[in-house]
């Protein structure tokens, strides 16, 4: 016959594995929990501040990061690019909605590839803007950027099984500090909507800051 002490020992120690057996499996829900609910936040705030379609930071996220690296800059001169896609419209009329925005894609691909480890975000449409740093504010560095980057986009995309060509209004203007950010925007605005005034006249469309590049 078992002694009586032996086995309520037996089952104590059972039921000490089987509660620590159960406070295991707490603390790993838990910790699967913590996990879960911080990759939820972490895709909340990536959506907060990019755009949901191209992946590239949006107008507000935008704003926010190129005033800190202006802040950072501490006076050396960025240049504020803002880019428009030339009669958009059409892409849309022409191949439908979906086609439009593998269009939109692409050209932010493009954008991101050209800019490298510097600043580009859709605002918002088929706008873009950047921030980007440069080894001088030279008159020939800045017109042959332009005629890069606008070539980059006006490069033919592979779509619905046949290619289709997407020009860009370029507008550009130097930065060197938070507090110019606004004004240099505007003025990129400003040369870009010159530029689509153009129409055809140039190919691909582009236009420097004149106003500026006057004073190198």
């Amino acid at each position: 016959m078992p002694d009586p002490m032996s086995v309520a020992s037996g089952i104590c120690a059972a039921g000490a594995l089987l509660s620590s057996w159960q406070l295991r499996r707490r603390a790993v829900r838990a910790e699967a929990e913590i996990d879960h609910l911080q990759a939820e936040l972490a895709a909340e705030r990536h959506a907060a501040s990019h755009d949901p379609l191209t992946g590239l930071p949006n107008r507000r996220a935008f704003y926010r990061l190129a005033a800190t690296l202006l802040t950072d800059a501490a006076g050396q001169p960025l240049i504020a690019v803002v880019l428009d896609l030339d009669d958009f419209k059409q892409i849309n009329d022409r191949y439908g909605h979906a086609a439009g925005d593998q269009v939109l894609i692409s050209v932010a691909d493009r954008l991101a590839g050209f800019a490298g480890d510097n600043l580009v975000a859709r605002l918002g449409g088929d706008e873009f803007a950047g921030l980007l740093s440069s080894p001088t504010v030279d008159r020939r560095w800045i017109e042959h950027s332009t005629r890069r980057l606008a070539e980059t986009v006006a490069a033919p995309i592979r779509l619905n099984g046949c290619s289709v060509r997407v020009t860009a209004s370029v507008g550009l203007a130097p930065v060197s500090g938070p507090a110019q950010l606004t004004d240099a925007l505007s003025r990129a605005d400003a040369a870009m909507y010159q530029a689509k005034s153009l129409g055809g006249a140039r190919s691909p469309r582009q236009l420097v800051d004149s106003a500026w590049l006057t004073e190198l």
